[in-house]
């Protein structure tokens, strides 16, 4: 994958260095795609009807939507209705699980160190987050965000003793993603089926993580003020080449943020899931001038086979 400028930049006598092949990864999803989409922060059924529709009127292909405010923020009316909705566009809906430390009473969270940032605190919270796992899953969701390691345990433990379905997807948020390729490793053994690293990451720590683990990884290639407001977009051929398989976030800087999620915030949260799904379109145009690879058909969920540690009682 050469960028469109390195002819020319040849040509006055500055020629790229070829990619190296040692760099790239070797993996791809089970259908053999190297990348997949993702549109973040879909706070409801308005907001997914948006996003819904803009990706229609912009060919932008949309494996998954997740949500951010928590299933415990959406009624069952709600989440049924958007469980119905990615059905019959074939779209993986991923919610957020449980009480966050950030949202909690402590006051760790606010100090410079961010305390224990947004893991689940004491027996209470734990439990809130099985609790929205169990509630979630009884309504159809397939896919589920954690933010805290013991938590991605305990639902992994569930999902292997049949108390939650089979087929549930486990995803590890960016406010606690892994940074190199032990931690990586250890999340996808505790049961994570994509893990979503931090876009401060190089090019050189993505491959460093694919040397070690095929799990598929989540990457906000433009990411919310709050997580560095860091715009990848130019940089997504050469992402996907060294992070295969690759979730591509569609993120937004410079936009307010609309958690937890309720009417008062709607507009912002309307206009802000359509800017998504044109950043997307961005990305899928920037791919197609550098010829990137195949993306994974529309409709494809599968994380492939993954590494898990013994589940023991």
């Amino acid at each position: 994958m050469l960028h469109p400028g390195t002819e020319a930049l040849r040509l006055v006598g500055h020629p790229a260095p070829p990619p190296d092949p040692a760099d790239a990864s070797p993996h791809a999803f089970p259908d053999g795609g190297r990348w997949r989409t993702e549109v973040p922060s879909v706070e409801g059924p308005e907001a997914l009807e948006a996003v819904l529709a803009e990706s229609a009127r912009l060919d932008v292909p949309v494996h998954r939507v997740s949500q951010g405010s928590g299933v415990w923020m959406l009624t069952d009316a709600e989440i049924t209705e958007m469980v119905a909705a990615c059905a019959e566009r074939a779209v993986e809906l991923c919610l957020f699980t449980g009480p966050r430390g950030t949202w909690d009473t402590g006051a760790a969270t606010r100090t410079d160190s961010g305390g224990a940032g947004p893991r689940a605190r004491g027996h209470a919270a734990l439990a809130g987050c099985v609790e929205d796992a169990l509630r979630a899953t009884g309504l159809g969701v397939r896919s589920l965000l954690v933010a805290d390691e013991g938590v991605l345990w305990v639902l992994h433990r569930l999902r292997t003793a049949g108390v939650l379905p089979a087929a549930t997807r486990f995803k590890v948020s960016a406010l606690v993603g892994p940074v190199n390729p032990a931690s990586y490793a250890v999340y996808e053994r505790l049961g994570a089926d994509s893990l979503n690293v931090p876009s401060d990451l190089t090019t050189a720590h993505l491959t460093e993580i694919r040397r070690v683990s095929r799990a598929p990884m989540d990457l906000y290639v433009e990411s919310p003020d709050d997580l560095g407001g860091y715009v990848r977009l130019h940089e997504v051929a050469e992402l996907v080449r060294r992070a295969a398989p690759l979730y591509l976030k569609f993120g937004l800087s410079r936009a307010a943020g609309i958690y937890p999620y309720g009417a008062h915030l709607r507009e912002h949260a309307l206009a802000t899931a359509r800017e998504r799904v044109r950043r997307g379109r961005l990305v899928l145009d920037q791919l197609a001038r550098h010829g990137a690879p195949a993306m994974s058909p529309p409709g494809s969920h599968d994380p492939g086979p993954l590494a898990r540690f013994p589940v023991t009682d």
